[in-house]
């Protein structure tokens, strides 16, 4: 298969709190011969919060992002965190349905040397792996088959919603992460949450709320049989992983459940360790749990 490279997006997260999933990111796409470009000079995404203040800055952020990406030239921009791949494709759908808006949003980019062209698209990890990659040649790669390892998929809903935007598979009814770990050898367990939200976007104003669902997310995993739970997107690990504690404050019952980057879970199955993966970074400790899940 011809060589993938794309323009790479970190975002914030990857270089503050969720140092792991940057590590375990580009590890796993050397082993697989993808190849990955730091966008230069990238800036926030704006984290589905700023156009709340300032719609026209929200588009125009993520305008110079896309534009670096295209100036360096990429036709691909890849992310691994749900929320900056909704701000990006947000962003672009705008600037490609909206003449007007265009011509504005290039006009401030001009002085920085930058325009908007729409020549780049945006993808994430997970996408990456299943539409352009190929499960069928991942599979290839499975050096440690994760055959003994039950994982509860949570999606997050920026990967998801809005359909308009994001689009690459039924927000109702995803099958991804199932068949992205169903390559990998993991078993898949059905379980309520799939889809629920981490309320990593609602923690101040509906702190309670949010760690209920939380905690509801872990509670319903362990019953399901899970070892784990995985996510794409650092948002949503951050919420689940970090906050647990505090979760399990509001439940009798242990909730207790490590939570896993999909990338990480790519690289166990692509032999790397759990060191190796910066698994023992997270808060609710993994290791304990992969002691005798890898073959």
């Amino acid at each position: 298969m011809a060589k993938l490279r794309y323009a790479f997006f970190p975002g914030c997260t990857l270089e503050s709190a969720a140092g792991e999933l940057k590590v375990s990111t580009e590890k796993t796409c050397k082993a697989l011969g993808i190849e990955l470009a730091e966008v230069p000079g990238w800036t926030c995404c704006g984290a589905a919060q700023i156009q709340d203040i300032d719609d026209f800055l929200g588009v125009a952020i993520n305008a110079r992002n896309i534009a670096l990406a295209e100036k360096a030239g990429f036709d691909k921009m890849l992310t691994v965190c749900n929320t900056c791949t909704l701000m990006l494709r947000t962003a672009k759908k705008r600037l490609d349905e909206d003449e007007a808006l265009r011509a504005k949003v290039n006009e401030a980019l001009a002085p920085m040397g930058l325009e908007y062209k729409g020549t780049c698209e945006i993808t994430h990890y997970l996408w990456a792996l299943v539409q352009d990659y190929g499960l069928d040649e991942l599979k290839k790669h499975v050096k440690r088959p994760l055959t003994n390892l039950n994982v509860a998929n949570f999606y997050g809903c920026h990967i998801l919603m809005p359909p308009d935007v994001m689009g690459f598979e039924n927000p109702r009814n995803p099958q991804s992460m199932e068949m992205l770990a169903d390559a990998l050898g993991a078993h898949s367990v059905d379980f309520e949450q799939r889809l629920a939200c981490c309320g990593f976007h609602s923690i101040y104003p509906a702190e309670r709320e949010a760690l209920i669902s939380n905690g509801v997310s872990c509670l319903t995993a362990r019953e399901a049989g899970a070892d784990c739970l995985v996510t794409p997107c650092p948002l949503c690990h951050m919420a689940i992983d970090m906050w647990q504690a505090d979760s399990q404050k509001r439940f009798d019952a242990d909730i207790t459940m490590p939570v896993l980057h999909l990338p990480q879970l790519v690289g166990l199955a692509l032999g790397f360790t759990p060191k190796e993966m910066a698994i023992d970074r997270h808060v609710v400790k993994a290791a304990p749990m992969l002691e005798g899940k890898l073959a």
